[in-house]
């Protein structure tokens, strides 16, 4: 980055968001926003925002940021929209904020799916897999309309069942802390257990399609 050596602005000051200015991605409003300068670049700054300002974001503005890959603790202004202010807060609580906010919105990059995961997982540690996939298993067995017709949708390196093949799911066995929630199923005329994440409903249509979908991309993304 090259900063200007006329410029006012060093890196470390506090600066707020003139009255007025708009996020240049979204368009609202972020006048008397305030963080502090981590980057400058001739005319353009990176501020990242304080605990205060952050504590204010609207849960939409965090889940836009995070569905479109923009980063929300920081952002890139010109130096004509921010004025230098006495910093606010230390850096503990600003690094407990931030991860407070990461945490309940761990899964808004998946858009749709990634709000329907985060209401199976409500109160749930997102550093504990096994409480998530017990949360899963309840969610799953509630929800998922018995049986049904299914295929294998991956790969399979070993065992009688193989890609493509149609099955059909009778209802969730339990889970596993590696292969995740495992289904009871028949292909033909015998009986397998398989997990979840490598089956995909046949009706796309159905319930069952999109709840599975929805299990699937957090299995994938944990």
């Amino acid at each position: 980055m090259t900063q200007n050596k006329k410029s006012k602005f060093r890196i470390g000051d506090s600066v707020k968001v003139k009255d007025g200015t708009s996020d240049p991605d979204f368009g609202m409003d972020i006048g008397g926003w305030q963080g502090q300068i981590k980057e400058i670049d001739n005319d353009y700054i990176c501020i990242a925002w304080d605990s205060t300002t952050l504590s204010t974001f609207p849960d939409k503005y965090i889940s836009q940021c995070e569905e479109e890959g923009l980063d929300w603790d920081r952002i890139y202004l010109e130096t004509e929209a921010v004025e230098l202010v006495v910093p606010r807060n230390g850096g503990n609580d600003l690094s407990e904020k931030r991860q407070k906010i990461q945490e309940k919105h761990r899964w808004d990059y998946l858009g749709d799916s990634g709000k329907r995961i985060s209401n199976v997982l409500d109160h749930i540690n997102p550093y504990d897999d096994l409480a998530a996939l017990e949360a899963w298993e309840k969610y799953l067995i509630e929800s998922l309309s018995f049986p049904f017709e299914a295929e294998i949708s991956e790969y399979q390196t070993k065992g009688v069942l193989q890609q493509g093949d149609k099955i059909r799911v009778h209802n969730i066995e339990g889970y596993d802390d590696l292969y995740g929630v495992i289904v009871k199923l028949r292909y033909g005329r015998k009986v397998y257990y398989s997990p979840l994440c490598d089956i995909e409903a046949l009706d796309e249509k159905s319930t069952n399609f999109r709840i599975i979908l929805d299990y699937r991309d957090w299995f994938a993304s944990r």
